[in-house]
């Protein structure tokens, strides 16, 4: 059992972290904008369930062994870095410019659960999400106590904090319905939404 001051301890270390602008924050932005609120849901759970992988590949020792070898990690890091370029440039092609009429370039709804594998991939390719478990929960455990159950309670405050971080991002999107409803806005966002996937994929294989 985790102590309650070690629990609010770690959130506040997390916070700075979690409040800097990412992968799933961008996921979000671009799927509630092209899809309505109900897109927020799949891209939540999909950076939640990412976490739970880190955490439990924490508890096996896997995480250990990547970050203790440079091939290892160099691969997991590269690998991330492509796919968040691959995703970019995904999304930059399928920007519709907004001189068409809106009925002849509707595109078919995506299915939630290419969001939602989209979101989780863009956390567990994110090694630096696996660093976290590495370097900043151990200094939250107790040695003599149950090292897995500890690990999970903290993996568990930090995906309420996420929840609650893309819920609230969610509601003030939504709020800018009028704005994110244009056409024109729509394609702009997306090709904004691009051009960060790539900043982040080049950021990753550059660090």
């Amino acid at each position: 059992m985790v102590h309650p001051y070690a629990v609010a301890g770690f959130l506040v270390a997390i916070l700075p972290l979690i409040a800097t602008p990412g992968a799933s924050l961008t996921l979000l932005i671009q799927h509630v904008t092209d899809g309505g609120r109900r897109r927020a849901l799949p891209v939540i759970l999909g950076t939640v369930t990412g976490l739970y992988v880190h955490a439990t590949l924490a508890i096996a020792g896997l995480s250990a062994l990547v970050m203790h070898s440079s091939v290892a990690f160099s691969v997991v890091k590269f690998v991330g870095a492509a796919y968040l370029v691959g995703l970019g440039i995904w999304t930059w092609r399928s920007a519709a410019p907004s001189t068409v009429p809106a009925p002849n370039r509707q595109r078919p709804p995506r299915r939630s659960d290419s969001v939602y594998v989209q979101a989780l991939l863009a956390n567990v390719l994110n090694p630096k999400a696996a660093a976290i478990y590495l370097t900043l929960v151990p200094q939250f455990i107790a040695p003599r106590q149950s090292f897995g159950g500890q690990i999970l309670t903290l993996a568990t405050a930090q995906a309420l904090l996420i929840v609650l971080w893309l819920a609230a991002w969610t509601v003030l999107i939504r709020r800018a319905a009028h704005v994110l409803r244009n056409s024109r806005f729509k394609y702009r966002a997306a090709r904004t939404t691009s051009v960060v996937l790539l900043a982040l994929g080049i950021r990753s294989a550059a660090t």
